[in-house]
């Protein structure tokens, strides 16, 4: 969807009041991503149908883009838009810290996986991630990404296969991926919950 879909009649991009849930870093959020993934300010704003001057804003938090504009973005990044938005209240811990009730849902593309993110935004060389890996849950083809990471099991039991090597990881184990091809499965009866660090952010 480009965003020429969201202009005003004046042509001038779509824009609104920033929503209570909407992170005060929404725009260093989308500029982390958008560096992660090499691609350039011209770039972005050409694939998405706006100005460079618009996008600049945005990402500046100059301006702040509407629901379908961040739709938009985020569908451009390959993440969920819930990555932008920001359920805890306003404090002198914005930024700093991350309650366990607050986090941020990063959303996943594998049935029985849930995600969340413990860092409090993506402007930092990595980020962290809560995982929960639900009885049966697996991936079966290998994802590759330019990153290097690494996992701690908190609880329960995971078999994970990286660049082809299968190892069965339980309680207090922990294992690094860089930039190789991996999958993992979770086939036992109980879920398995674990926390990675990525470098650099990819959510």
């Amino acid at each position: 969807m480009k965003l020429s879909s969201v202009f005003s009649r004046t042509g001038a991009p779509a824009l609104s009041q920033p929503a209570a849930t909407t992170t005060h870093s929404l725009g260093a959020d989308i500029r982390a991503l958008r560096r992660t993934r090499g691609v350039t300010l011209a770039q972005m704003a050409e694939r998405l149908g706006v100005s460079i001057g618009w996008l600049s804003q945005v990402e500046r938090d100059k301006s702040r883009p509407d629901a379908p504009a961040i739709e938009a973005i985020a569908g451009m990044l390959n993440v969920p838009t819930s990555v932008f938005i920001d359920t805890a209240p306003k404090s002198s811990e914005a930024g700093r810290v991350v309650r366990a009730t607050t986090r941020r849902s990063i959303g996943s593309r594998v049935l029985g996986l849930t995600e969340e993110l413990l860092s409090p935004d993506l402007t930092d060389d990595f980020e962290m991630v809560h995982s929960v890996f639900a009885p049966g849950a697996a991936i079966t083809v290998p994802v590759t990404r330019a990153t290097q990471e690494v996992a701690y099991l908190v609880s329960g039991k995971l078999d994970v296969t990286i660049a082809g090597e299968t190892y069965k990881l339980g309680p207090g184990d922990s294992f690094r991926i860089r930039g190789e091809p991996y999958t993992w499965s979770n086939p036992y009866s109980s879920q398995c919950i674990a926390v990675w660090v990525i470098a650099p952010p990819v959510y």
